[in-house]
């Protein structure tokens, strides 16, 4: 099974210094701190494919500190209060997506949810008085009510239904010409993880599933989502999609599914790229997860 895009990180998020001035002062006045270079909310990326990093006394604002790459601090640069920036997957991020080194990937990820977190959450939720950075770039607080905040993880199930020898993907209309991939959505408030897998599955197709289980999960910085993949015991076969949601679902043979994997140029189908979570999940089900 391949591993999910933006995981395999091996940062120390040193949360210790998240809450002790003097730590954060020393990572800041080591002479080897570096700020992750940012357009927006895109990297740069050297001649190695390796993430571009700039000294520390280049930064103008305040900074959101990473944690201790291989000792060094790794800090962001927050964005100006109140200017939230557009949380996009622009060209060039797509042409760097697939070329990122797997403990860059999941740095970045982190980097890029919680710089797009500061941006979206300039002000308080409770009394609407403007925050203030603390803890080291890990929360705001409010001067007027003390409300603390923190970033928020959204957790996302993608699914793949199962029976017999097929899997059911499915299609949204803004994909490339031909991709098919695991189906997806949002849990709801009161849900576990299994029943969220069995309703999105049963309102976006149509098929009911029976027993759930878990396969893995990948940090989905756009903005900030978990996607929990899993694969359910399909219960019936007659598909009847959500025209709001896709734009045609199918079943699909393991052959059909390890052929689109191999980029077989006569796969019924695209497959999603190697760095989606739905690419795992599909070498997984070909694998007999």
């Amino acid at each position: 099974m391949t591993a999910p895009g933006f995981t395999g990180g091996t940062l120390d998020r040193a949360d210790r210094v998240r809450h002790e001035p003097e730590l954060l002062a020393a990572a800041r006045a080591d002479p080897r701190a570096q700020l992750l270079v940012l357009h927006g909310l895109d990297p740069e990326l050297d001649a190695d494919d390796r993430l571009v990093w700039t000294p520390l006394d280049a930064a103008p604002g305040e900074l959101l500190f990473l944690g201790y790459d291989e000792g060094v601090p790794c800090f962001a640069p927050a964005p100006p209060h109140g200017q939230p920036l557009p949380n996009v997957r622009t060209p060039a991020l797509f042409a760097m997506l697939d070329r990122f080194r797997a403990g860059d990937a999941a740095l970045y990820a982190a980097a890029r949810a919680l710089v797009d977190w500061h941006g979206r959450h300039g002000y308080c939720a409770v009394c609407a008085t403007p925050t203030a950075v603390f803890r080291a770039g890990w929360g705001r607080q409010c001067p007027n009510c003390n409300a603390e905040h923190f970033p928020r993880v959204d957790p996302v199930v993608i699914m793949l239904a199962e029976r017999g020898d097929k899997v059911l993907l499915g299609r949204q209309p803004a994909w490339p010409p031909g991709r098919y991939s695991a189906l997806a959505g949002f849990l709801e408030i009161g849900e576990s993880i299994e029943e969220a897998v069995r309703r999105e599955t049963l309102e976006e197709s149509g098929i009911r599933v029976g027993a759930v289980r878990y396969v893995a999960s990948q940090p989905w910085p756009f903005p900030s989502s978990l996607m929990i993949a899993c694969i359910g015991a399909a219960e019936n076969d007659d598909i009847a999609i959500d025209v709001h949601e896709l734009e045609d679902a199918r079943w699909f043979t393991r052959d059909d599914v390890r052929r689109a994997l191999a980029r077989d140029p006569d796969a019924p189908f695209g497959a999603p790229p190697s760095y989606a979570i739905a690419h795992t999940l599909l070498s997984a089900w070909v694998e007999g997860f």
